[in-house]
């Protein structure tokens, strides 16, 4: 009894050992992580809005974090070439994303088969800001408000154009959803982002751009565009004369567009515990809010459970909205 006895503490002796020496390295990995920099993923080239917020966020986790966060944009088709980069990423949390209405949400509503799950295939760390839609023209444009802008494209049919940040963006499908209230018809020339698309509104290649506060609101306020409408539901205290498409004849509608950090999926629960805590200390500062601020965006956070619930609602709601004005890609 006393041999077997002792055999079977050897037994366990050895097997706590193999346990320890074979111990994952990512276990290892995560109690000092992060100890290299890391890479964010922003799938919008710079310039736009998405690039705007992405650099506050990483500037300011490279500073909680003590390593360099690197922005890396992987712009085209809407967002999802940079999804699809960010979703396949080694889930070890060096590589992160900027993830928006229009990774998660329109694009697979849009597109029948895009690369990448927006629910399945990353896991959501936080929010970190929402942002109305400001739809603007060129000042060569005779249109002082959204009812004008209207009548002249009925009265023009095909030839006032709008640009956006690339088939299935928000940009293109808040106008699609403006077309469809109003019976307007403006022809979509997409870009490969949003400071794209803006350039040539500045131009005067398009006439117009329903497109996120950050990336119009400078040109705006310098009086080179001239603002109609906001999309959300209430006016925004960056423009407080500018009215909301619901004051402006059509009721009930608005669109605003999230911004939210995700890792992809897999990425153990002690890192992404640890990106959550650090964005919900950055967000709530004065210098993260008057960033947001000055560029028209409203700074919030919220957890990993609630983000993924968000992310859920959002597709579901964009999915209804696609099928009504009948949005397909491919």
């Amino acid at each position: 009894m006393k041999s077997q006895t002792t055999s079977s503490i050897r037994m366990l002796a050895v097997a706590l050992t193999a346990a320890v020496l074979t111990a994952p390295a990512t276990l290892l990995a995560q109690s000092d992580y992060p100890n290299k920099p890391i890479r964010l993923i922003v799938p919008f080239p710079a310039g736009g809005s998405t690039d705007i917020v992405g650099r506050v966020v990483a500037q300011k986790l490279s500073e909680r974090l003590g390593q360099q966060v690197i922005v890396d944009n992987r712009g085209g088709a809407g967002g999802t070439i940079g999804a699809d980069v960010a979703a396949k990423a080694t889930p070890d949390g060096y590589t992160i994303s900027i993830g928006t209405t229009s990774t998660h949400a329109v694009a697979p509503a849009a597109y029948s088969k895009l690369g990448y799950n927006p629910i399945r295939d990353f896991a959501p760390v936080s929010l970190v800001a929402i942002t109305p839609y400001l739809l603007v023209v060129n000042p060569q444009v005779k249109a002082n408000n959204l009812k004008e802008l209207v009548e002249l494209a009925k009265a023009n049919p095909g030839k006032l154009n709008y640009a956006s940040a690339g088939n299935g963006s928000t940009t293109h499908l808040a106008m699609e959803m403006l077309k469809d209230v109003g019976q307007a018809n403006l022809q979509h020339v997409p870009y490969k982002g949003n400071a794209q698309a803006d350039l040539a509104l500045l131009a005067n290649e398009v006439q117009s751009v329903f497109g996120s506060m950050p990336a119009l609101l400078q040109h705006t306020k310098a009086g080179k565009l001239r603002p109609l409408a906001v999309g959300s539901t209430q006016r925004s205290p960056a423009l407080p004369d500018v009215p909301t498409v619901a004051e402006s004849g059509y009721p009930g509608f608005e669109v605003s567009l999230w911004l939210g950090v995700f890792a992809p999926a897999g990425t153990p629960r002690p890192i992404i515990d640890r990106l959550h805590r650090e964005l919900a200390a950055i967000v709530p500062t004065a210098d993260f809010k008057q960033a947001m601020e000055r560029n028209g965006a409203d700074p919030i956070s919220n957890n990993p459970e609630q983000f993924a619930k968000l992310i859920a609602e959002e597709a579901s709601r964009y999915t209804k909205v696609v099928k009504t004005i009948g949005l397909k890609l491919d």
